[in-house]
């Protein structure tokens, strides 16, 4: 692969967009280093891990800017999802050979969070606590 920090960004976009995570992967480097909210992210396997689940919530993305270079890209958007109506991100890459090697991902955690509360204490509601499951016989 081959090309500009922001063509591989753009591509690397566009894949896991379009919920096509397998072709997203083939611009990450097996060596990636991704700093993002819940910590560091160290190889091309913790990175799916982290990314897999995201990309199974998402319904829409929208492409706020797109700005790079030969070496570095910024690619900032507003994702929906299935939990969560709007969730702006940001993340700058480092590419090399056409690979991301590095990406610093910039997102608000507190919507997901907010949405795993009102999604458990929803749960709870449904179900009173102690009850049990009585059959007619």
């Amino acid at each position: 692969m081959s090309g500009t920090a922001l063509d591989v960004a753009l591509a690397y976009y566009q894949a896991w967009t379009n919920k096509d995570f397998e072709r997203a992967m083939t611009y990450v480097a097996d060596d990636i280093v991704c700093d993002a909210p819940p910590g560091r992210i160290e190889g091309a396997t913790a990175y799916r891990d982290f990314m897999g689940p995201f990309v199974q919530i998402l319904e829409q993305a929208e492409l706020i800017a797109a700005y790079g270079d030969d070496e570095t890209a910024v690619v900032m958007y507003d994702a929906r999802t299935i939990p969560v109506a709007s969730a702006p991100g940001a993340e700058r890459y480092t590419v090399e050979n056409g690979k991301i090697v590095r990406s610093r991902f910039i997102f608000d955690r507190a919507p997901f969070q907010a949405a795993r509360e009102n999604a458990t204490s929803s749960s709870r509601a449904a179900s009173p606590p102690n009850s049990k499951l009585v059959t007619a016989r």
